[in-house]
């Protein structure tokens, strides 16, 4: 239907919005005097005649009649909204990663589309990416194209899971450090005051355990003693060096997280039955080194279990 079909069936409420709105062009009109009925049915037939030609407009179901409004926000109301405090708002713009416009009076407003940026740069972040980071992607996210920002984030992230496994390989050799200290803390308290190895003062790293006066003795007993050797013989068959170093053995195996964690979770176990042996894992992007020291009454002990490379 088109613009004087609808004029002639609508109220003069709703006809002077669609001038108004731009929805319907008309000519200069005249203020309808009052009458009755037939009266007002003249005044809309007078208005249909005097509406210029305009575009045939479209009443479909689901059409966008009227501008779409677009919210703007102070920057409290931007904090409210967002959960994420004012400060850190002004050090996003700071940065250049989130501009906000100016009112006349110097005041921050931000808009529908500063909402849904600040939403993709708290996702970000709780990925632990950096600032950086974090604005080379709003460039591929600023594109509309999700391609474009999966590209830019997949290598990014791969970096985070990289970094959370070394953090974990790191966490797990200081579980070991701390399930060694534990032991040494259940053991019989030396005469006086504390020793070098009595558990209260952690020794520094590489110190020769030769000389250490611990009873060498393993609490585990028959078939607990052949399944722990089997687990070790496992794990030893990854291994792709071994060295001697003093009091003990440096083995070198892959760099992987799985197996820099099944390393500390069986020296840990070991730690628990065989208290007088020493283990340092460290991890390296290239190396995953297990260095094992004992007293020298455990020697034969130490080359039965560690020094058998398959």
């Amino acid at each position: 239907m088109n613009g004087k079909a609808i004029v002639g069936r609508i109220s003069d409420t709703t006809f002077t919005a669609l001038v108004e709105g731009g929805l319907l062009v008309a000519g200069a009109l005249s203020s309808p005097a009052s009458g009755d009925a037939g009266a007002g049915n003249r005044r809309h037939s007078e208005r249909a005649e005097q509406v210029l030609p305009v575009p045939r407009l479209d009443l479909r179901v689901g059409s966008d009649v009227y501008r779409r409004s677009v919210s703007a926000y102070r920057i409290s109301e931007l904090a409210q909204l967002s959960g994420v405090p004012a400060t850190t708002l002004r050090f996003y713009e700071s940065a250049g990663l989130l501009p906000a416009a100016r009112t006349p009076g110097g005041y921050r407003t931000y808009d529908d589309v500063a909402v849904e940026r600040l939403a993709f740069i708290s996702s970000a972040k709780l990925l632990g990416l950096a600032l950086e980071d974090i604005g080379e992607s709003l460039a591929a996210w600023e594109t509309g194209v999700c391609a474009s920002v999966r590209t830019r984030l997949q290598p990014l992230v791969d970096e985070r899971i990289a970094d959370a496994d070394r953090r974990i390989a790191e966490l797990k050799a200081f579980l070991v450090s701390l399930h060694r200290t534990r032991t040494q803390l259940s053991g019989p308290a030396p005469a006086g005051a504390c020793g070098p190895h009595c558990g209260c003062v952690t020794a520094p790293t590489g110190e020769t355990t030769a000389a250490r006066p611990t009873a060498v003795a393993c609490t585990l007993t028959g078939d607990d003693v052949a399944a722990r050797v089997e687990q070790w013989r496992e794990l030893l068959k990854q291994c792709q060096d071994r060295g001697e170093i003093p009091g003990g053995l440096a083995l070198t195996f892959p760099a992987t997280t799985e197996l820099a964690g099944a390393l500390a979770a069986l020296a840990a176990a070991e730690q628990q039955c065989c208290s007088f042996f020493d283990f340092e894992l460290r991890l390296t992007s290239s190396s995953l080194v297990l260095t094992v020291r004992a007293p020298g009454a455990a020697a034969d002990l130490l080359a039965a279990l560690f020094g058998a490379v398959v």
